[in-house]
């Protein structure tokens, strides 16, 4: 069964997220976006585990659905339980000392069933507060907390999330790792995958060879609704726990990831929000790493951090990789067509008309023809669709917490609205 899935979002009890992310708004967003497969996110914080221990029923696949009759008091789209499944997900933020650097790591843990959630829990509750945030911080190393989990639940699945960014990750440049092994030590083998997260995509992290043998997936790590499916994985295997697991090791039955333009995330390239500089990889080399307006040192992203540690130049593809599309969400699209904000009430209006006259997001991103999105959405919606498809967008990389624009348009595209 070919299936979206996004593995990785956050609940309402997460720090800086919407207070909309509960359970049936979640379902119904994920339906919209053509996502099969939705992350609980937070099991870890109490009040969000009794919601999904409430909410939702497990399933002899491993997964939940919502539960009959569950509903929010507003919601876009009615969700019949099993339109959408859920899968056990949590993000916990480490932090500790090894060679004499800070480290921070983020990682994504999913696990089978309410009870496998229920041993983490338990073991993790002695070693931080579970009740501060949705995504919990626990002073211990990566391997420890690989252990910790591995011997309670042997079938759960972990993955170190957005390697990349400079704060909180894998090979962040602020608090990070050269290697894998170097952060996991032995352990390395009970990693499950690697997150590519929003800045960066898989031909950047096929430049390293240390990472052949590491799946990647990709997710949105939603903090609102709308950004549910941002990113996600297109499997065609069974529908299970067990399915996504054994797609993810082997990669067989995992057909590609949905990426972002890496340019649009946040940490794309180096700079200073504060100072509104943003620089290439090479321009911050050529300047030390120094701030050209404050003195100091400069944010270094995603993008100099894959050519610091590279030993392969751009455009090799390993083998057996994955394969992957890139894709700007339809939401904006219509906000760029319009000439609005994105969460106007006319953008969303014309969204949701889309969503129930041509099919999913994903869908219409993807396989609806240009004519049809064009009767539904207009011309240059239609046309910003075409130009996504063919690679054919104007890009301003993001830097130092501010995202990237992508103009579906260009230039020339500008030009020729203003003839008319």
């Amino acid at each position: 069964m070919r299936f979206l899935a996004d593995l990785h979002v956050h609940s309402k009890y997460s720090r800086a997220t919407s207070r909309d992310m509960d359970l049936p708004m979640m379902a119904s967003w994920a339906k919209a976006k053509g996502i099969k497969v939705i992350a609980t996110g937070d099991f870890t914080h109490p009040d969000w585990f009794f919601n999904i221990k409430t909410s939702l029923v497990q399933k002899d696949n491993g997964l939940l659905t919502l539960k009959e009759g569950v509903k929010g008091e507003e919601y876009p789209m009615e969700v019949v339980p099993e339109e959408v499944y859920f899968i056990l997900s949590v993000e916990v933020s480490l932090i500790y000392t090894k060679g004499k650097r800070v480290r921070k790591i983020h990682v994504v843990l999913l696990v089978e069933n309410l009870e496998d959630a229920e041993a983490v829990n338990s073991i993790l509750t002695a070693r931080g507060n579970l009740q501060a945030d949705g995504r919990p911080t626990f002073g211990m190393d990566i391997r420890e907390f690989i252990e910790l989990v591995k011997s309670a639940v042997p079938t759960a699945g972990i993955i170190p999330a957005h390697i990349w960014t400079p704060w909180f990750s894998l090979f962040g440049a602020n608090s990070g790792f050269d290697s894998i092994e170097e952060c996991c030590g032995e352990l390395t083998e009970h990693i499950l995958a690697l997150e590519t997260g929003l800045s960066s995509d898989p031909p950047m992290n096929w430049r390293l060879s240390s990472l052949d043998r590491f799946t990647l997936v990709s997710n949105s790590d939603a903090h609102s609704p709308a950004n549910i499916g941002r990113e996600a994985n297109l499997f065609d295997t069974e529908l299970s726990y067990g399915g996504i697991i054994e797609a993810i090791r082997t990669r067989n039955g995992f057909v590609h990831t949905v990426e972002f333009f890496p340019e649009e995330g946040k940490y794309h390239y180096d700079g200073h929000r504060n100072c509104g500089v943003r620089l290439s990889p090479r321009e911050a080399l050529k300047l030390n790493n120094i701030c050209p307006k404050c003195g100091r040192p400069l944010t270094v992203g995603v993008a100099h951090r894959v050519e610091v540690l590279a030993d392969r130049e751009e455009g090799f593809r390993p083998r057996d990789a994955v394969d992957y599309i890139h894709l700007f969400p339809l939401q904006e699209i219509i906000a760029k067509a319009e000439g609005k904000g994105k969460q106007s009430k006319g953008v969303l209006q014309k969204y949701f008309s889309a969503i129930k006259f041509l099919g999913n997001e994903y869908d219409i991103l993807t396989n609806t023809p240009e004519e049809e999105i064009r009767r539904v959405l207009g011309p240059k919606a239609a046309r910003a669709v075409e130009n996504m498809r063919k690679g054919k967008v104007k890009v301003e990389p993001g830097y130092d917490g501010v995202y990237g624009i992508i103009d579906p348009f260009g230039e020339e595209e500008k030009l020729q609205d203003s003839l008319f």
